[in-house]
């Protein structure tokens, strides 16, 4: 999946490291959730505490194919592989900072729902104006 039209930096710690040497596989859905929540709070102006509308996680996944481990600087990938009424499918990637390199791909699907409530909410349209900016609509 080369060519995210997002990509986050993704700076490695010292405890990011298993004992084998390389990034445990718990730090992979940080960097990816941390990376998307951010786009959405910058771009998208997304307010977790406080706004109308929340993003929850309802499923998740990651394929490693490479080790990696600190002080590697790494970036995520953050693309759109679908965007529904009230969710979005995200096509991410942890890469080699500056390369097209994949570490690991993954995806996360976050559904919208109203904070109060939690019952389901269309995605905010600051949020889908920010993937349209970014050519992310798809």
């Amino acid at each position: 999946m080369p060519g995210f039209a997002v990509r986050e930096p993704f700076a490695t710690r010292w405890n990011d490291n298993d004992q084998y040497g390389h990034l445990n596989n718990t730090v992979y859905y940080a960097a990816m959730d941390t990376a998307v929540n951010a786009f959405m709070i910058r771009e998208g102006g997304l307010e977790p505490v406080g706004g109308a509308a929340i993003a929850l996680c309802a499923a998740s996944s990651c394929e490693f194919r490479a080790s990696a481990g600190f002080p590697e600087p790494l970036e995520v990938g953050i693309g759109v592989e679908r965007l529904g009424t009230t969710s979005i499918t995200w096509a991410l990637a942890i890469l080699r900072a500056g390369t097209d390199d994949e570490i690991a791909t993954g995806r996360f699907v976050h559904v919208f729902v109203d904070a109060a409530t939690r019952r389901p909410t269309p995605v905010p349209a600051s949020i889908r104006a920010a993937l349209a900016t970014r050519g992310m609509s798809a």
